[in-house]
């Protein structure tokens, strides 16, 4: 349960997160509403919290408002799929839905409150399900709960075959979850019918139930963040790399920038945050980059005199670059060099960006290494 409800409240940060950036998104909205209501009725499960509720407001009132809160999860999850489609009549198709499980509701909890606390207190499998309302209460709900879900579980896989990697495999994931909550949800009306009559259901079948119910809920939490999940790990490990090289670009930047100072460009944000979010880490990167090419090309005429051959400067070792950068801009602070024509120095072959930074990181190294 801990480690079902921590997955879920991250889910509903990262979902409240989107919401506050895009509030106008109608299926945004309503699938944050949906991870919202399940993870506000996993605590009310649970059995501090629910001794606590009860407490307060009665026994049996944190079961009801745990169903009350489990029928909203997939009332919103349906309509998520339906303002999806963005068809005309999602809109109505939405309202019709809520006027259902609002009178879902309304028929549990008129149940609820109809038999007297001691017989509504309990479990699923402690309940005595002999008792109508009791029956009733559990039937209605796991029914709706059902039809829902099923529903849900189609539109995802539809929507899962029309999609790409990485949205597709977290569609897919988030189908088989809905598909088996629906199964467990209808075995579970099964088993009410069962006991209804008197009969015992084995307890160890209604632990499988139980076990299904709160794998698929956490399949599908891994489903539906698994794109924006794989995505945020991308970022991250772009976001290091960029930080890694920039500090390896170090050495080669700090020679080239005392040389030409006017080559460094003005930082856009000083501040500690903007030095550790992504775009600052991006931006500070790509100008540390610039600022080194621009560098090389003003200390490039410089490198070679009328005895050397041009091409033999273009295909010097890093390790031999970086020794002629040191003497050159020694030399170029002490005057009197003639220039020449001016070279494209530790280039890469190619358009291949990350090949022509791996050239200036090798010089840099060199540079790091020598001093």
């Amino acid at each position: 349960m801990d480690v079902l409800l921590l997955g879920l409240v991250v889910a509903v940060a990262w979902k409240l997160c989107q919401w506050k950036r895009s509030p106008g998104g109608a299926p945004l909205r309503s699938v944050t509403l949906c991870l919202l209501c399940a993870a506000l009725s996993y605590p009310v499960a649970m059995p501090g919290g629910a001794s606590g509720v009860d407490t307060v407001a009665g026994h049996g009132t944190a079961k009801l408002i745990q169903n009350v809160l489990l029928l909203l999860t997939v009332y919103f999850l349906m309509c998520f799929y339906l303002y999806s489609a963005d068809g005309p009549g999602a809109r109505r198709r939405a309202r019709r839905e809520a006027v259902i499980v609002a009178l879902v509701a309304v028929a549990i909890t008129v149940a609820a409150l109809s038999v007297p606390h001691e017989v509504f207190a309990g479990s699923f499998s402690t309940a005595d399900m002999t008792v109508p309302q009791i029956a009733f209460f559990y039937v209605t709900a796991g029914l709706y709960l059902m039809y829902a879900l099923g529903a849900a579980g189609l539109w995802t896989r539809r929507y899962a075959g029309m999609s790409r990697r990485p949205h597709a495999t977290g569609l897919w994931m988030a189908a088989v979850a809905l598909s088996s909550m629906a199964v467990a949800c209808a075995v579970r009306a099964v088993i009410v019918a069962i006991r209804w009559t008197g009969t015992s259901v084995p307890h160890p079948l209604m632990s499988a139930v139980a076990f299904l119910l709160v794998a698929s809920i956490l399949l599908f939490v891994a489903g539906v963040t698994y794109s924006g999940a794989r995505a945020r790990i991308t970022s991250t490990r772009l976001w290091l790399r960029h930080r890694r090289d920039h500090r390896r670009l170090r050495p080669l930047w700090e020679l080239l920038s005392e040389t030409y100072p006017e080559n460094v460009l003005r930082p856009a944000s000083t501040t500690w945050w903007d030095r550790m979010r992504a775009r600052g880490v991006h931006r500070r990167y790509h100008r540390r980059i610039v600022e080194c090419r621009d560098g090389l090309v003003g200390i490039s005429p410089h490198l070679t005199d009328e005895d050397d051959d041009e091409r033999a400067v273009l295909d010097l070792a890093p390790a031999e670059l970086a020794a002629r950068l040191r003497h050159t801009s020694t030399r170029i602070g002490q005057g009197g060099m003639t220039p020449r024509r001016a070279l494209s120095l530790a280039g890469a072959p190619g358009d291949d960006r990350q090949s022509d930074v791996q050239q200036l990181i090798a010089v840099a190294d060199a540079l790091r290494t020598a001093a």
